[in-house]
């Protein structure tokens, strides 16, 4: 029996048959999703052989292509080779990971760290590791997807409050008033909206309760902060802030994720943690890339400010053409659209103009507030950003976004 035939039989597939709504966005000519990229210089991409202003990266401080971080990866690659083969548990640790995590620690302001092999799995791994059976987590509704899947992993109640609403948070916790380990767990900067966690607040307020604090600084390490160590410094209030989660595949440059807090937590999840027990090492030449770029992110702060200028400098634009921004305040610009059709319409407009943004529908945003998500890097120059304004300017009153 032909293979397909077998496949229509297997109930389990039903739903994958049934499945059309991405192939007709395709036959469309309006599908966003995996555009493969045949080069990269920086701030500009090659995609069909056109080049495009890359306005949808993660990138902010611009150390992809750093001659240090290329420099220290290589190295690596011919000392140690291409991967660990074993998890940090068995045969992966390689001294790099270990200097890694005391110059993360000592980074963020904590007692220890943990380096895993990518940001999900760090949340994946603290939440699922540290919550357990009778225990609880709090969640906001607008926290990532790593950490809700790692909530689900656990064997605790979890519990999810409106975006924000620290006073109904408190609420929540106050009607149940049993005695059990607690955590709260935000977004530092929240990846669709801009928006920044209100870390003054929410500190007190899981301390009032016995809750361990934990922050998804992903988007914070590198952009906000005295030294840009992410939103606890922002705010200053690193010691209030139970356990601190970055990644590496934004400002530094990288993949891989980290857990920073005390000692005898991070002892307890280099024991518990399945994601880091069951998964190969972070690979050599990625640490070594980290390690510059982390070095970097600490001595050369102009970055930063460039990163910060470019933000108002895009922000300022949008916002004078009529666009609404939401509640961004950080380089994420989502700019909202509509409908999960003219938002499709509206991304392939700007690739065609040599823009590239990401569109974000639901069930990441609600379907009457779909947008294209840009995102600033200190190494975009004035120029682009005024080619991307321009797009913005043209396009947006083509499709009746803006008047």
């Amino acid at each position: 029996m032909a293979t397909t035939q077998v496949a229509q039989q297997i109930a389990l597939f039903e739903k994958c048959r049934n499945f059309t709504k991405a192939r007709e966005v395709q036959a469309a000519g309006l599908y966003p999703y995996f555009t493969p990229i045949t080069e990269s210089e920086d701030t500009v991409v090659k995609i069909g052989g056109k080049s495009k202003v890359m306005m949808g990266s993660n990138n902010y401080l611009g150390l992809t292509h750093h001659p240090k971080v290329l420099e220290a990866a290589r190295n690596a690659l011919e000392r140690y080779g291409s991967g660990c083969t074993g998890s940090r548990f068995l045969n992966g640790t390689l001294d790099l990971h270990e200097t890694l995590e005391a110059r993360l620690a000592q980074f963020m302001g904590k007692e220890a760290c943990l380096v895993l092999s990518t940001g999900y799995q760090a949340n994946l791994g603290l939440v699922s590791g540290l919550v357990g059976r009778g225990e609880i987590v709090y969640l906001d509704k607008l926290d990532h997807a790593s950490i809700v899947d790692g909530a689900k992993l656990s064997f605790g109640d979890v519990v999810r409050f409106n975006h924000g609403d620290l006073a109904g948070l408190e609420r929540i916790i106050a009607r149940d008033d049993r005695p059990k380990g607690a955590m709260i767990i935000v977004d530092g900067i929240y990846s669709m909206e801009g928006d920044i966690a209100d870390l003054p607040r929410l500190a007190p307020l899981a301390h009032r309760h016995g809750a361990a604090l934990a922050v998804d600084d992903a988007h914070s390490v590198g952009v906000l902060g005295p030294t840009g160590a992410g939103t606890a410094e922002h705010f200053g209030v690193v010691d209030d802030v139970d356990i601190i989660v970055g990644t590496f595949s934004k400002s530094l440059a990288s993949i891989g994720g980290f857990v920073a807090g005390q000692e005898y937590v991070i002892h307890y999840l280099k024991h518990h943690a399945r994601p880091l027990i069951f998964s190969a090492a972070l690979p050599p030449s990625n640490t070594a890339g980290v390690l510059a770029a982390l070095e970097i992110l600490q001595s050369e702060p102009e970055r930063r400010a460039a990163l910060w200028a470019n933000t108002r400098l895009m922000a300022d634009g949008l916002r004078s053409l009529g666009y609404d921004l939401g509640r961004s305040e950080t380089p994420i610009i989502p700019v909202l659209v509509g409908t999960m059709e003219s938002t499709f319409l509206f991304w392939r407009k700007m690739f065609d103009a040599g823009v590239f943004t990401n569109p974000v529908v639901p069930p990441a945003v609600p379907a009457s507030q779909c947008r294209l998500r840009t995102s600033l890097m200190a190494t975009h120059t004035k120029e682009q950003i005024d080619f991307a304004l321009d797009a913005f300017a043209a396009i947006g009153r083509q499709l009746g976004v803006i008047s």
